[in-house]
Formats: structure tokens, sequence, C-alpha cells
């Protein structure tokens, strides 16, 4: 390109210094949507793991109990108008044990018993759900998923006091456990065993099967009815009309998720700023280049009549600009690409030392090719239009 004459004809008239003002210009926009993006990745990532639901999230809700309100059911009613929230995906029913239960088991030498209670909810609402879960009578085994928290509580509470042996996950579900279900003057034996553990639920759970089973044949009829938790599937637990509903009913979120997923929703909120911050500045800076092509065009206006006269097409004239444009903005891409790589070390060390993983690069990548891509069709078009426009 520099050693055509007409190359070197219609440069006299570039100002490096318009270039660089806007080269400087889009680089710092660009930088700053790039790295926004990337820091917003790698804290979503880090903070949500690799669940396969994380565009939703799943919040347990109870009714706040106070002096003059005992009573916890929920009415079909007010289920039916939580279902009907824009929030709300899916609504869940806890249904609890009407009946006394106790868990009895023998354990390398020491025998432990507890009375204790159980909960059934829809299969769909399980972070992970073991292949064997459902209860038949007839052959009287009892599958149980309890909450991760309760073997914490075991191993690091219970087994450091009592000088019994600390147990893993896949070394629990080898535990034969007794439970005795009563009510209604008839007294069961089943066996049960320890199917999985859910981050999700705190709960000791059972199989609906197993609780219909045993409500129907062992619960009292005079014990509430209706469920007094709900597991609710939402779409944006950040949202503020979800803390503002549950305010408004007087009913409480089991665990800090609300206030877990508020924070994940001020990320976002604090993200698109910054990401809004650093658009309008390139978009100063794409003023400031085509006010700059404009400029050249029109001093350069004699010289291009002149070159299309001798019988340069206007695409050929402007193909110079084009390339001139296109370099410039590629220099900018890889440039915000190598800033933003060198800063990110400022906070994905910290993730990684809280055994978090960051996320991927590929979601800034993409940006920034989408970017200049959009920035150099933009630039090429103005040149098209500019150069045709000598003709006249």
């Amino acid at each position: 390109m520099t050693t055509s004459p007409v190359w070197r004809l219609l440069r006299r008239n570039i100002s490096p210094w318009q270039l660089a003002g806007y080269a400087l210009a889009n680089l710092i926009g660009l930088a700053i949507v790039l790295t926004a993006i990337q820091f917003y990745t790698d804290v979503d990532n880090a903070t949500s793991g690799n669940d396969d639901n994380r565009l939703h999230d799943y919040l347990v809700v109870s009714r706040s109990i106070g002096l003059l309100n005992r009573n916890t059911a929920f009415s079909n009613r007010e289920i039916e108008n939580l279902e009907q929230q824009p929030w709300v995906e899916a609504v869940g029913r806890f249904e609890a044990s009407r009946f006394r239960a106790s868990i009895s088991v023998d354990f390398q030498g020491h025998s432990l018993s507890t009375e204790t209670f159980f909960e059934s909810l829809p299969a769909q609402f399980f972070d992970r759900l073991p292949r064997d879960w459902n209860f038949n009578p007839d052959k009287g085994e009892v599958p149980i998923i309890l909450s991760r928290d309760y073997l914490a509580l075991y191993n690091f509470g219970f087994a450091s006091s009592r000088g019994l042996p600390k147990l893993r996950d896949n070394e629990v579900s080898l535990v034969p456990l007794q439970i005795t279900i009563a009510g209604r003057g008839h007294t069961a034996h089943l066996r049960g065993y320890i199917a999985g553990f859910s981050s999700r639920i705190s709960t000791i759970a059972v199989p609906a099967e197993f609780m219909t089973w045993a409500n129907d044949n062992y619960g009292s009829e005079t014990a509430t009815q209706g469920p007094s938790r709900l597991v609710v599937e939402v779409s944006d637990p950040g949202n503020p009309d979800v803390r503002k509903y549950l305010s408004d009913n007087g009913l409480e979120i089991a665990g800090d998720k609300l206030d877990n997923s508020e924070t994940g929703f001020f990320l976002r909120l604090v993200t698109g700023v910054v990401i809004g911050v650093g658009i309008v500045i390139s978009l100063l800076a794409l003023f400031i280049l085509t006010l700059s092509i404009f400029l050249l065009i029109h001093k350069n206006r004699e010289k291009l009549r002149d070159l299309m006269l001798l019988g340069y097409s206007a695409g050929s004239v402007a193909r110079y600009y084009y390339r001139l444009t296109l370099a410039v903005n590629l220099i900018v891409m890889l440039l915000s690409i190598i800033i933003v790589l060198a800063v990110r070390p400022q906070w994905t060390t910290a993730i990684s030392s809280l055994d978090m993983t960051p996320g991927s690069i590929t979601a800034m990548l993409l940006t920034a090719a989408a970017i200049t891509a959009a920035v150099t069709t933009l630039n090429i078009a103005t040149i098209h239009h500019l150069t045709t426009r000598c003709r006249a």
C-alpha cells in the first residue's frame, strides 16, 4: 500500500493525530466494554458453578411466625396467587409426614436412635435424583435424600463429640437404617438407606409414593392438611419484586439465597452501567473517525475527482481508506484484548483462591470481534458514500 503512487498521493492530507485520537478513544471504550464482560463472566461462573439450572433458582418459602399468627399452612388460593407472579416458573409443595417416625442405626458397635420427620416434594425440584427414587409397600424399603448440611453437622459436630467415625457421601449410603412409623394404633418397621444428598433442599426427603402411603395408613386426620413450605422456581431471584411480594405476604426464605441473588442482580446492573459507559466512549470515538474521514475526503475531493476522470473507479480509490480503517480497528481490538488479559488476574487470582472456577474468555473474544466488525462496516459504508459523492 505504501508503494502505490495513488496511496502516496492520497495520504498527504491524512492527519496522524486524528487517527491516534480515534484509536485511543476507541481503545478506551472497547477495553472498558470487554473488561466488564469478562469480569461478569468470571464472577458469574464462579458463583453459579456448573449447575445446568443456573439461569433459574429455587427458593424455599414459608410463612413468618408471630405471636398472633401460628397458622403455617398455605391455602390453594395463596399458592395459585404465587404461581401467577411473572417471576415464578413453577411451585412445588412440601408434603409433611402426619405420623410419628423414628430412625435407628447400629454402626461399628454404636447404637443410635432418634425421632424424626419426613417430607416429600415433586421430583423435578431436586438437584440430583437417584435412580431408585420410588417406594413399594411390598418391598418395604425407603430411600432417603438428606440435606448436605446434615452430613456436615454429623461429621464436624456430633461425630467429633461422641468419638464416632466421620463419613463420606458414598459411605453413608452403605449404612442400613431401621425406620419405625406409628399412628392410628398401628406400627410399621421398614428398612431405609441414604440414597443421596441435596444442596438445594434442606430436609429429610422421601419419595412421594411413600409419603402418600404412610399418611393414608398412619397419618393423623387432625394434623394440618395444607403444605407449610413451598419450593419456588424463579427466573430472576434478584428481581426486587420478589422481596416485595414476600414481605407484603408475610413470607420468609430459607437460607441466604435471596441475598445472594440480589448481589447477582446488582452485579449485572453495575456491569450494564460500565458497559454502557464503554459504548458511549466507543460511539464518540466513531464520531471522531467519521468526522476525520469527512474532512479527509473533502480535502482530497479534487484529487479523487481527477483520479476518477483518469479511469479509477470510486471503489478502487476508496479501497486505500478501507485498508487504513481496517488496520486501525484490528490494532485497537488486539490491544483491547491484551489489556483485558493483563488485568484479568487481578480478580481471577482471588476467585481461584476460593476454590472457584472463573469463566471462559470466549464471550469476551466474540464481543470484541462483533464490535470491531460492526465499527469497520460502518466506516466502510461512510467512506463509500463520501467517495461516491466526489463524482459529482
